[in-house]
């Protein structure tokens, strides 16, 4: 059962007309009518590849429709062989053709104007929560939440977004010159999303374009570490403590640089000698790696094969795969191919795991009713180039319990799982 925990949909910008209030119409023309002066600015800076946006275009343009069509949409994703997955809105105004007004998809940053950035967010939530009700079994959406906003009426979006059939919540990765997230102004927004089961996310996107200038590498080496910078935001100021019933979700961020991050947190929390001097972690009752398991995953789009090899200290179950669809970075249409490549010596039940059944959890899916549709579109194991030898199976979770967080022992055990 494949479920992607990455994937992406949006209507073409300006048909969003009838989804935003209508004071907001003469705001959503002005912005409109400056979108061809963003791309061309993107284009100057080396951010867009025009030459390699129109080939992708050209070369899909009846599958991209799948990103607003609801038709074609479930063609691609049958076709990939998967049976669900979780919605995030498309990318911002300088990327995409299908941006939510004022800019507030993937590019949602905490210096929107609080007015604006509701009123985009909405639009897209309002026509998201319309789009994902023609097969929800298949779809959770991920409502836009401009969290650094009014309390109240963040609380009010959440409650809102949660009635009318969405299902988890992407907040900004950036707050800019707002509270950080380890400010108490959020609790009422981390009490709502736990109250209706909506898991919180961020998305890779915002970064702080305007100091990279025209390097783009600057940008490609920093634009992972910003949506997850909020973890230790959170994981350190107590929030997962505070608020046990609060999931927090890590998106096209890859998780290569979690092992390294949970092993350095642990042992600054376990008083290992380099953090002796500093003051103890009182917001906190367990390692970490503890609040990590019980409320922490990453929606790991496109997994890489070093990924896999890390995943008992980063945690099956914290492993979401994602084939971000419809995006160019990401599997489709070429899926089950990506899915040979990758998985084929993974054991059967950890393939299992990350590629469906931890999201199913996640994201509230209901396994049941999406059996059939599985066994009919999804790839099986021999599929797959993977052996079912359950004892080869159970050796491997023996492995992954055995080894698991070796730094909580002290024991230098070696990383297994495939070569790098």
């Amino acid at each position: 059962m494949i479920i992607s925990s990455d994937c992406h949909a949006g209507l073409p910008t300006e048909l969003y007309r009838p989804y935003l209030d209508s004071r907001f119409h003469p705001r959503f023309d002005a912005f409109l009518g400056e979108r061809d002066a963003r791309r061309a600015e993107a284009t100057r800076l080396g951010v867009r590849n025009e030459a390699f946006a129109e080939k992708w275009f050209h070369d899909h343009e009846e599958g991209l429709k799948g990103g607003w069509d609801t038709g074609q949409r479930i063609k691609e994703l049958d076709g990939d062989g998967v049976a669900a997955e979780v919605v995030f809105p498309d990318a911002d105004a300088v990327d995409s053709q299908t941006a939510a007004p004022f800019g507030v998809g993937l590019g949602l940053s905490g210096d929107q104007d609080p007015e604006l950035g509701m009123a985009g967010a909405q639009a897209h939530n309002r026509w998201l929560a319309e789009f994902v009700s023609q097969h929800p079994e298949r779809h959770c959406g991920v409502a836009l939440l401009p969290i650094t906003g009014d309390p109240a009426k963040v609380v009010a979006e959440v409650h809102r977004a949660k009635e009318s059939g969405l299902g988890a919540l992407m907040i900004p990765a950036m707050w800019v010159d707002k509270a950080p997230y380890h400010d108490r102004r959020y609790d009422p927004v981390w009490a709502a999303a736990a109250e209706t089961g909506m898991p919180v996310v961020t998305h890779s996107g915002s970064s702080p374009r305007h100091e990279y200038g025209d390097h783009l590498g600057i940008f490609v080496s920093e634009v992972t570490w910003w949506p997850a910078r909020p973890l230790w935001f959170l994981l350190w100021s107590g929030v997962f403590e505070r608020h046990p019933g609060l999931k927090f979700g890590i998106a096209e961020s890859g998780c290569w640089w979690l092992p390294n991050q949970l092993w350095f947190m642990d042992r600054l929390y376990l008083g290992a000698h380099g953090g002796k001097k500093l003051s103890p972690f009182e917001e906190l009752k367990r390692p970490p790696s503890e609040y990590l398991d019980r409320q922490v995953f990453v929606c790991a789009t496109n997994t890489k094969r070093r990924e896999l090899a890390q995943r008992y200290e980063i945690g099956v179950d914290n492993i979401l795969w994602g084939s971000d669809f419809p995006h160019p970075e990401g599997t489709w249409p070429n899926t089950r191919t990506w899915l040979k490549n990758t998985f084929h010596d993974i054991p059967v039940a950890e393939t299992r795991r990350m590629l469906g059944l931890a999201a199913a959890e996640v994201f509230g899916f209901d396994t049941g009713r999406l059996a059939p549709l599985a066994r009919r579109i999804g790839p099986t194991p021999a599929e797959l180039g993977q052996s079912a030898d359950q004892t080869a199976v159970e050796a491997s979770w023996a492995r992954s319990r055995a080894v698991g967080r070796h730094w909580l022992t002290g024991e230098d055990f070696p990383v297994l799982g495939v070569d790098r």
